[in-house]
Parts: C-alpha cells; sequence; structure tokens
C-alpha cells in the first residue's frame, strides 16, 4: 500500500494507493456527503461517521454509523468505489448530527450525489447517482 501526502490547508491529508476493501472492515471513517439538483445545485451536505461493518464488490460498503445520544444507529450504506478514501488526519470531528462525533478517524471520504431524474410519481424512488470526489477533502483552517 502506498501513500501520498496532500497539504489541505494546516493538516496533511493523505491518499492510499492500492487499499481493498478487506482493508477497511472495522475502520472508522468520516463521511462528507453533498447533494445536488439536476441544475448543479447545491441541496445539503452532511457529515456523517460510522464504522465499516461489510463490504461486497457489489452491494457497496455498510457503515453502521456512529450511535446518536439516545443509542440508536443505524446502517449506511456507500458505494464499493475506494478513489475518495483518504487517511484522516488525528483529532475529533463534528458531525451534522447533534452531539456525534468521532476521535481521530481512519479514513476521510467524500461523494457528490447528483439527482438523476426531475420527478417521480408517489410512492417511487428517487435516483440519484454517487460521484467519487477524489480530490482530498480540506481540513482544519
Amino acid at each position: 500500500m502506498q501513500v501520498n501526502t496532500y497539504e489541505s490547508k494546516s493538516i496533511p491529508i493523505q491518499d492510499v494507493t492500492g487499499l481493498t476493501l478487506a482493508d477497511v472492515v472495522n475502520k472508522t471513517c468520516l463521511v462528507g456527503l453533498s447533494y445536488f439538483n439536476l441544475q448543479g445545485e447545491l441541496l445539503k451536505q452532511n457529515l456523517i461517521t460510522g464504522s465499516v461493518t461489510a463490504v461486497d464488490a457489489e452491494m457497496g460498503i455498510t457503515l453502521q454509523l456512529q450511535q446518536k445520544a439516545d443509542g440508536s444507529a443505524a446502517d449506511f450504506i456507500l458505494p464499493a468505489n475506494l478513489s475518495c478514501w483518504f487517511s484522516a488526519p488525528k483529532g475529533e470531528f463534528h458531525t451534522s448530527q447533534d452531539g456525534v462525533k468521532v476521535q481521530d478517524p481512519d479514513y476521510l471520504v467524500t461523494w457528490d450525489v447528483h439527482q438523476t431524474k426531475d420527478t417521480t410519481a408517489d410512492g417511487e424512488q428517487q435516483w440519484w447517482e454517487w460521484v467519487a470526489r477524489t480530490t482530498p477533502p480540506q481540513v482544519g483552517g
């Protein structure tokens, strides 16, 4: 596994060349998600954290999200693409959820999620395209 270091503001960020799905099992990650509409306008951004509990090349990477203050947790599935996974710097990171933070995660992961259909019938699922953000994320300042 090869590690490359990037300067991201004042904190170095490293990408991990040769990372495999098996390497991320039982690792913690901080995931940044940016959602865009059909016109490319930002709808919202979320920052979540969890531990990888399962990996499958077709089904994706399953995270068990960090528990909220009430003890509840959920699974979240990411695409099985590791091109947007970077070694995380040491530190405490706060998520978009009140009271949920992570200390020294193993990886930083960023995805852009684009809406692909304008309208859907009631009860029909919306369609989204996941695009890996392969530029190292910016941390600190």
